[in-house]
């Protein structure tokens, strides 16, 4: 018999109820309930270092061979598109700051966790501390002095060895990360149900869901008014025709595994044939609206719930590092995420806690972050063909 595949969306949905569940047990079942609580705790503590861990050597991974590959573009194209998709990716992150910052307060109720009170500490049975090899800023740091060197000094071995690092990090966040997400947020949740912590929880996933799929929509629109000023087209005729690209982006959460349906797409946009074949596949690893919306919109939710100090200066902060780190790790499954974990930390303060809640609003629903992100990959194509296709080349 074949074997039943459940998605990633599913597998969170079914964490977070169970895990709502083991925590009412918890609650009427006295020491029994305790010990079963402390057992997941110790599955969360070693989870979290396992992923403090990890998300250097994912920087270091991801974004070093990509930085290598990039390298090997044309020129001024690649610098142009690489521009124009940061400073975007940087504007979606900010306009969905201002944004839901604005949204949220009227319908989440602030320090809605953190008036339950302070519960008594669950303690794991085993606490292991992993200590990275470096930390977050290092090695992007590292992977930019080594994947620019790379292109710089034709160092073919390194490139080599680079991108066989590579693999081995995807697939032990395929193998091991991905699998123990659903897990580790059960763990949280438990733990929060069982200390009455949840009850703000529930109603609260669906607001920044639907928070975040329509800034992302307002976003695109204005982002098309602009991409279609400089091009001299119908910004909305242009954005319709995305749309098949859009649909699937929101139904399987890939922007790599949606580059044939964009092509198509830029196609129908009259967009020269040689700018669309460089741009689409290069946005589809450095051109992250969406999923800066995403990120923002569920960090600032965390935030509000738990009543935390996040400075604007912060998130500028975060910001920058974020549409860096995020390069290249679309590839990945939650690849994005993981990339900004090491961040959440080092530069907002969360706290395990805080992102493991933070990774339940923002994998759930996955796809609409996708979704946004490739069709932005092609209002990054029109403004580049304004200025470097090659005219009567879009068939």
């Amino acid at each position: 018999m074949k074997k039943i595949k459940v998605g990633l969306f599913w597998r969170i949905l079914i964490a977070i109820a169970v895990g709502v569940a083991l925590g009412f047990a918890a609650m009427h079942t006295g020491a029994v309930g305790e010990v079963g609580v402390r057992v997941l705790k110790t599955f969360n503590v070693l989870f979290a270092q396992v992923l403090k861990f990890i998300v250097p050597l994912l920087i270091l991974g991801l974004v070093t061979p990509a930085i290598a590959n990039a390298g090997k573009g044309a020129g001024k194209l690649l610098l142009f598109v690489m521009v124009f998709s940061y400073l975007s990716t940087c504007a979606a992150s900010l306009f969905a700051y201002f944004a839901a910052g604005r949204l949220l307060p009227l319908y989440v109720a602030k320090g809605a966790v953190a008036a339950t009170g302070a519960a008594a500490q669950v303690l794991p049975y085993i606490d292991v501390k992993i200590p990275p090899v470096c930390d977050v800023l290092t090695a992007l740091a590292l992977s930019f002095m080594v994947g620019i060197g790379i292109v710089a000094t034709g160092a073919v071995r390194v490139k080599a060895a680079a991108d066989e690092f590579a693999r081995i990090v995807t697939l032990t966040i395929q193998r091991v990360i991905i699998p123990g997400l659903p897990i580790y947020i059960m763990t949280m949740i438990c733990e929060m149900t069982a200390s009455g912590k949840i009850g703000a929880m529930a109603v609260t996933m669906a607001e920044v869901i639907g928070t975040g799929w329509a800034l992302t929509i307002v976003f695109l629109i204005a982002l098309y008014v602009v991409a279609g000023a400089v091009a001299g087209k119908n910004p909305f005729k242009c954005l319709w025709n995305m749309a098949p690209a859009y649909l699937t982006g929101l139904s399987i959460a890939s922007s790599s595994a949606v580059i044939p349906v964009t092509l198509e797409c830029c196609k129908k946009n009259e967009i020269s044939e040689d700018v669309r074949d460089f741009v689409v596949p290069l946005c589809a690893n450095v051109h992250m609206v969406g999923s800066a919306i995403k990120m923002i919109t569920s960090t600032l939710a965390v935030v509000l719930i738990f009543d935390l100090d996040v400075t604007f200066a912060q998130v500028v902060h975060f910001t920058c590092l974020f549409a860096i780190a995020a390069v290249a790790a679309p590839g990945v499954m939650c690849g994005v995420l993981m990339a900004s974990v090491g961040f959440l930390d080092s530069v907002l303060g969360l706290s395990p806690e805080h992102i493991s809640v933070m990774m339940a609003f923002y994998m759930a629903l996955d796809g609409y972050g996708p979704a946004a992100n490739v069709t932005g990959d092609g209002a990054v194509a029109l403004v580049a063909d304004r200025f470097f296709g090659r005219r009567g080349d879009a068939a």
